[in-house]
C-alpha cells in the first residue's frame, strides 16, 4: 500500500530538508555509560538530530551518528503518518512508518534497510493490522540519504568546547 501524497515537502521519506530546519548535536549517550569500560568505544561520539512535525498528520526524523573524529558512520530518516478515518470512514486510525537508516562502512558502501510499516486500530484500541516490509535501499536511495547527511553535517551546530 502506498503512502498517501505528503502534505508538505519534508513529509516524504528522503526528500530535501527545509530551508530553516537546524539539527540538535548531543553526546549518543550519557557520562555515566561511555565512562565506563564497556561504554568507552562510543566515548566521543555524537548524534545530530532532527525532528519536523506536521502536528497529528505526520513526524519527520533524521539521526547521523558521528564518530571521534566527526565523520558520519550512521544515518536514518523516519516518517510516520496518522491517517484518522473518523466518523465519516470506518472509524479506524491507521499509521503508516516508512524508514531508511543503517551504517556507513569504511569502504564508503551502505549497509542498511528500508522499512514500510502499516497498523491500524479500531476506534475502540484494537489493533486491526500491523503489517511491516523490509527491503534493500536502492542506489537513489543511498544517494538521497548522503545528500540529506551531507546537508545535516552544513546545518549542524559546532561541537561543545571543553
Amino acid at each position: 500500500m502506498d503512502l498517501p501524497p505528503p502534505a508538505a515537502p519534508w513529509h516524504t521519506l528522503l526528500a530535501p530538508l527545509p530551508a530553516d530546519a537546524v539539527p540538535r548535536r548531543g553526546p549518543v549517550a550519557p557520562a555515566a555509560i561511555t565512562g565506563a569500560p564497556e561504554g568507552a568505544a562510543i566515548a566521543g561520539w555524537e548524534q545530530l538530530t532532527l525532528e519536523l512535525s506536521a502536528g497529528t498528520a505526520g513526524l519527520r526524523a533524521v539521526l547521523v551518528v558521528l564518530d571521534q573524529a566527526g565523520q558520519p558512520i550512521a544515518a536514518s530518516d523516519r516518517v510516520l503518518y496518522r491517517i484518522d478515518h473518523g466518523a465519516a470512514g470506518d472509524g479506524r486510525t491507521e499509521y503508516r512508518h516508512a524508514t531508511i537508516g543503517g551504517r556507513f562502512e569504511t569502504d564508503g558502501t551502505f549497509r542498511g534497510t528500508r522499512w514500510h510499516t502499516v497498523s491500524s486500530e479500531s476506534a475502540a484500541g484494537e489493533e486491526l493490522e500491523n503489517r511491516s516490509t523490509p527491503s534493500t535501499p536502492t542506489a537513489a536511495d543511498v544517494t538521497a540519504l548522503e545528500a540529506i547527511v551531507a546537508d545535516i553535517l552544513r546545518r549542524a551546530p559546532p561541537p561543545a568546547r571543553l
